[in-house]
């Protein structure tokens, strides 16, 4: 079967990348990376992706001018090839640079076409949509339809140990692209000296652990009848016995708030690495590690406010005096502050664009060795 794993901009590169190690060919494209599987691959997919959105299973994609011709290509798809009798199939969609731009007409039809397949299929007139969910998501882009089924059910950034985002949450999915893109290595100390609620921190912990991100949620393909439950469960526990909390090795966090560091505390407990990762209140201006070679790792304040941006600025000019203070460190900095690089009175050796949500950032590396 052919899917697609969807991604935030920037991140494509890295999805392609995961799937390649996870053994699957896979071609980078905007949005994600389309590859072709097995069902019980797309499953491993669901559950090892570290920074994917969704993994979509693609039942079909042609060009459409018309409602009538939407509706067509629609009825025209297998689709009792993967929903049951009793299957729940709620409808989703976008439309952008298209002909047809009406989100709830494309809906309403993609939906009745399926109806009326189904209804020739099963020899009905009746479903009762009592079984298991079948998310289906219909996409027109450049006049482009493309129909799928949401193998993942509930994103895969909702790992399950966040109770709590915080001010300023970093998705899940957008801290593991950091730590993926920064140059961490199996003996490299991290910090996050902003550590926050700790999502930096548990996804970098997951990383060295190989820990699969998905290893304790659900996916929505799990209760398909054409995904073989007993080989799933076969990959769930070959995940489980992967996982390594012995590896995590130095990793750690500070922050001036107590309120986040409870949060943080309580999310690693509930993470599975109660324990194992340091963290403790602490203003970055006074901070001094007895680390050798540390990499801080930090998504602070972005200033969005103007009351809260003069704050911003005189933290990233500490941000430079914790990196001179900690000799031959790095530092990876995520911020949407466009004048990030004069407050730290140096330019940055790397850079990359990235999304936190729809909010435009720069990934800024720097290199003291």
């Amino acid at each position: 079967m052919e899917f697609f794993a969807t991604a935030a901009f920037g991140l494509e590169g890295l999805v392609k990348k995961e799937l390649n190690k996870l053994g699957l060919e896979a071609k980078g494209e905007t949005g994600g990376a389309r590859f072709e599987a097995t069902p019980a691959q797309a499953f491993s997919a669901n559950l090892w992706l570290r920074t994917a959105d969704r993994v979509l299973l693609i039942v079909g994609e042609k060009k459409v001018l018309s409602f009538e011709e939407l509706f067509q290509f629609v009825k025209s798809l297998p689709w009792e090839k993967y929903l049951p009798k009793d299957a729940r199939f709620p409808v989703n969609g976008k439309c952008a640079r298209s002909q047809l731009m009406s989100v709830r007409d494309c809906q309403a039809i993609t939906k009745k076409a399926i109806v009326e397949r189904l209804k020739e299929r099963y020899k009905t007139q009746w479903f009762s949509e009592s079984g298991a969910e079948y998310p289906i998501d219909i996409s027109i882009h450049g006049d482009i339809a493309r129909l799928t089924i949401d193998t993942s059910g509930v994103a895969l950034n909702r790992r399950g140990y966040r109770t709590w985002n915080g001010e300023a949450p970093l998705r899940e999915t957008l801290a593991a692209a950091l730590v993926m893109l920064s140059p961490l290595r199996a003996d490299t100390p991290l910090w996050d000296p902003c550590c926050g609620t700790g999502t930096l921190l548990i996804e970098a912990a997951y990383i060295r652990s190989h820990r699969a991100p998905g290893l304790t949620r659900e996916f929505a393909c799990e209760k398909w009848p054409i995904f073989p439950k007993k080989e799933m469960e076969l990959i769930r526990e070959e995940a489980r016995a992967r996982f390594d909390p012995s590896l995590i090795g130095c990793i750690g966090g500070s922050d001036i708030d107590p309120e986040a560091l409870v949060l943080c505390k309580r999310h690693l407990k509930q993470a599975g690495i109660g324990g194992k990762v340091t963290v403790m209140e602490k203003d970055l201006r006074d901070l001094q590690l007895d680390l050798e070679n540390p990499l801080f790792l930090i998504n602070p304040p972005y200033g969005e406010r103007l009351s809260d941006r003069k704050g911003c600025e005189m933290l990233y000019r500490h941000l430079r005096k914790l990196s001179d203070r900690h000799p031959r460190s790095q530092m990876g900095v995520i911020t949407a502050h466009t004048g990030f690089e004069r407050c730290y009175g140096k330019r940055a050796d790397h850079k990359r664009r990235l999304y936190n949500g729809r909010l435009e950032c720069e990934f800024l590396q720097y290199n003291n060795r």
